[in-house]
C-alpha cells in the first residue's frame, strides 16, 4: 500500500527527504511554489521510488487545509510536518509586537490559529506530527512545546562523507554543528529520536552572521530543517517504508555512543 508523508509550510522540502529516499510519498505545501497540481518541474524522484511534489497552497486560508483533508481522507498517511510562519510568533521578534498590536490586536492569535490548524488536520487524518517553531509565544497562545533540541544533537546522523550541506554549505555548518533552539508540538504517538550529537562550530553560527535580513531566500535557508534532524525524526517514526530497513540497519548500535565516537563513525551509508 502506498504511504504519505505531508509537511506544511514547506518550501524547501528538507523535512521530506529522508522519507522519499525511504520510498515514501511526499507533499511539500507552500505558497511560494508555483503549481497547484503535479507538474514536471515541481516534481522530485528518488532512486527508492519514493517522490516529492512541491505543490502550491495558501495554507492561512482554512478552507486549504479542508481540500487536503478530503484529499488524504482515507489514504495511508503516514506522517505529518508543519512549519508555521514564526514572524508574529518568536520572541526574537519581541521588539516589534507592540507596534504590530497596535495595528492588530490580534495579530498573534491569527498567527497561533495557523499552527493549531495544522495539529487539527493531522489530528483528523490520524497520522503522528509535530509543528516546528522557534521560541516562542505558541507556548501561551496555544500550549507549551512537547520537545526541544538543537540541530548539532543531531548531527551525528549524517554521515562523515556526507558532512557539507549540498544546497547550503556556505551557510550551514558541516552535519549541522550549529546552536539554534527550536521547539515542537506533537501528537498522534510522534516519537522523539535519539540524540546523537556533533560538536558545536565555536563563535556564533553561520546563519547568525550570515543569514540577517528579511529577502525570501534568507528566511527559506534559516527555516530549513536540518538534515541530520530530518533523517533521526524519520527513523524514530517508522518502520516499513520501502527502503528503511536499510537506513536502520546502519544507525542501530551507535543511538548511545559518545559524542567523541560520533564524531569517529559514519552512522549511515548512503
Amino acid at each position: 500500500m502506498q504511504q504519505y508523508v505531508i509537511s506544511l509550510y514547506d518550501y524547501t522540502g528538507e523535512a521530506l527527504k529522508p522519507w522519499a529516499e525511504a520510498g515514501y510519498e511526499c507533499y511539500a505545501y507552500d505558497i511560494q511554489h508555483k503549481h497547484e497540481t503535479v507538474e514536471v518541474d515541481n516534481t522530485k524522484h528518488f532512486a527508492s521510488g519514493g517522490v516529492i511534489f512541491y505543490l502550491h497552497a495558501d495554507l492561512h486560508d482554512f478552507s486549504t487545509h479542508s481540500d487536503l483533508f478530503f484529499r488524504f481522507n482515507g489514504r495511508k498517511v503516514a506522517f505529518g510536518m508543519a512549519f508555521p510562519v514564526c514572524t508574529d510568533l518568536a520572541v526574537s521578534g519581541a521588539a516589534w509586537f507592540k507596534k504590530k498590536a497596535e495595528a492588530d490586536p490580534l495579530f498573534q492569535q491569527r498567527a497561533a490559529q495557523h499552527a493549531i490548524d495544522c495539529a487539527g488536520l493531522f489530528d483528523d487524518l490520524g497520522c503522528p506530527y509535530f509543528i516546528e517553531n522557534p521560541v516562542s509565544v505558541l507556548a501561551t497562545k496555544w500550549r507549551k512545546p512537547d520537545h526541544k533540541f538543537h540541530p548539532y544533537e543531531y548531527g551525528g546522523y549524517i554521515a562523515k562523507n556526507d558532512a557539507q550541506h549540498p544546497r547550503w554549505p556556505d551557510f550551514i555548518a558541516p552535519r549541522d554543528a550549529y546552536p539554534k533552539k527550536t521547539c515542537l508540538w506533537t501528537g498522534n504517538g510522534f516519537k522523539m529520536p535519539s540524540k546523537v550529537a556533533v560538536e558545536p562550530e565555536s563563535g556564533h553560527s553561520r546563519q547568525h552572521l550570515k543569514l540577517g535580513g528579511k529577502s525570501a531566500k534568507t528566511k527559506n535557508i534559516r527555516s530549513a530543517t536540518p538534515r541530520g534532524f530530518a533523517r533521526a525524526v524519520m527513523l524514530a517514526n517508522t518502520t516499513d517504508g520501502p527502503s528503511v530497513t536499510n537506513l536502520k540497519e546502519n544507525t542501530n548500535g551507535n543511538q548511545d555512543r559518545s559524542r567523541q565516537a560520533v564524531q569517529d563513525t559514519d552512522l549511515l551509508v548512503s
